[in-house]
């Protein structure tokens, strides 16, 4: 039952991430799992439940995925951890571009209907409270405040690489010298100071 559930919230992600919120509907997502006319709507009886789903199973798989990326970073090096996070960000926009394309379809729509917004932002809650936890083993004295930042810098960079693709991207170097300002214990106004505010404005 459960891998079956999982099925179908694979397809809707593929759905909604090659094309749009708009073909997002229950007939679409059926035939993209492949699975028999009104399974989706068996496990979720409104489109509010399926993105309830959707964002769950989201935030399932990206934590999935940054774990396996992170697992062998070594705590006192922060380079590691940027070598991580870079590959994560290419993972996201290379093999696991549909499934990030999604998640921004979703924070798009959000603007034009508020009620997409509290299941996104329990998503988001969710996604700073462990990313936080990383980067405190990394030395982070203000591990919640670094956390959003660094994800800011990071959800930016994926949607300039997702609307402009570059052959040659590698955000590796951008993601050592962010770190290096958060982990050194630099303020709010000398990043901003140091970056032109580049580090302020992002997604979700």
């Amino acid at each position: 039952m459960a891998r079956r559930r999982d099925q179908v919230l694979d397809a809707a992600i593929e759905v909604l991430g090659a094309e749009g919120s708009r073909r997002l509907t229950y007939q679409a997502v059926d035939t993209a799992a492949g699975v028999p006319t009104g399974t989706t709507s068996n496990y979720f009886r409104n489109r509010a439940a399926l993105i309830d789903g959707i964002v769950d199973h989201l935030q399932t798989l990206e934590r999935r995925e940054w774990e396996a990326f992170a697992a062998d970073a070594d705590p006192s090096d922060q380079g590691e951890l940027a070598d991580a996070l870079a590959a994560f960000v290419r993972h996201a926009t290379g093999p696991a571009r549909a499934r990030t394309a999604a998640r921004f379809a979703l924070f798009l729509e959000s603007s034009a209907r508020p009620e997409l917004r509290a299941p996104l932002a329990r998503g988001r809650k969710a996604v700073l409270a462990w990313s936080a936890e990383w980067v405190r083993r990394f030395g982070s004295r203000a591990p919640e405040r670094h956390s959003r930042i660094l994800l800011d810098h990071l959800d930016g960079a994926v949607l300039h690489q997702l609307a402009f693709p570059d052959d040659d991207f590698d955000p590796t170097a951008d993601i050592r010298e962010v770190l290096s300002g958060l982990l050194s214990g630099a303020t709010g106004e000398s990043m901003t100071g140091s970056t032109g505010g580049s580090l302020s404005g992002s997604l979700d």
